[in-house]
């Protein structure tokens, strides 16, 4: 475990540990990594769908040793699913239990019953700001929320405290280290930007895939692994709905050699096609493009 407020030793430390959780970073993912740890800086990682930006976190939090706490980003997002919120259903039993002894209590002595840990809901944002053990805080597909949200983590990502009325402000013990991750369906504000390292990750070149492939499916042959990440390379130039994922492209693999296939050929293809592509319109593209035979 490194030393409190240490998360890697430098660039190299970063690359060796998360090689040996099975993410094969590049030069500018160690160093980014190492820096967003040693400067406590939230990590900004941005680029299509399926590159691995997600991975990246879940491997810093294996790589550590860190508990990793994740928020779902969705449209619709508010305070009350990102930071927390009263269980006003336990609230309204403790206020009927109160009234139910003799004399009752006075609505002074009610509040401050039911504005206690016993009653608050915390969410991820708050959950990772209250933990004293390392901790990854995982922001995933930031760019999926409403604009006002940002106003939300600004707070979060500056000073690392909420303030929740009924209690005060509660700030970070230790800093966790933190991931967003954007698909770019929108453009982040600038405000957000500054506060963190920023870090564009595109499909790996065929060599790269190819290491990836192999590492978290080593039982493949390596021809096939060839053959496998120069298609998925033709599938990603054409214009599909949703383009292959590195996932997907491991996917395939198990998949290959689950069904004890030697040659990825049209036939093998064809019939496996459907473990990469998820849209009838993106498999018809294909089937075409390649000039593929029907399975």
């Amino acid at each position: 475990m490194s030393a409190p407020g240490t998360w890697f030793a430098s660039p190299a430390d970063a690359a060796a540990r998360l090689t040996a959780t099975g993410y094969l970073a590049d030069t500018a993912t160690a160093t980014t990594t190492f820096l967003a740890g040693a400067l406590e800086k939230p990590l900004l990682l941005e680029g299509p769908a399926g590159v691995g930006k997600t991975e990246l976190a879940k491997a810093v939090a294996r790589a550590t040793g860190a508990e990793l706490v994740r928020l779902q980003c969705y449209e619709g997002l508010d305070e009350a699913r990102a930071l927390y919120e009263w269980n006003y259903k336990k609230q309204l039993l403790r206020i009927q239990a109160s009234q139910a002894v003799e004399g009752g209590q006075d609505w002074d002595q009610t509040h401050d019953d039911i504005f206690t840990d016993e009653f608050l809901l915390t969410r991820p944002l708050l959950t990772a700001i209250r933990r004293e053990e390392p901790t990854v805080l995982l922001i995933d597909e930031v760019d999926k929320t409403d604009v006002e949200v940002e106003g939300l983590l600004l707070e979060v990502l500056s000073d690392f405290q909420v303030t929740i009325p009924e209690m005060g402000t509660v700030t970070a013990v230790r800093r966790p280290y933190v991931v967003l991750t954007s698909n770019a369906t929108r453009e982040l504000s600038e405000a957000v930007k500054r506060r963190c390292l920023y870090l564009h990750l595109e499909y790996p070149d065929a060599e790269r895939e190819r290491e990836i492939v192999l590492s978290q499916v080593p039982d493949l042959e390596e021809a096939v692994a060839t053959q496998l990440v120069t298609l998925i390379g033709r599938l990603r130039e054409l214009e599909l709905k949703k383009a292959p994922s590195i996932a997907e492209s491991v996917d395939w693999a198990r998949t290959l050699l689950a069904l004890e296939i030697k040659d990825l050929d049209d036939a093998a293809v064809s019939a496996t096609l459907g473990v990469v592509l998820k849209h009838v319109s993106d498999t018809e593209r294909a089937v075409k493009e390649l000039r593929l035979a029907r399975a």
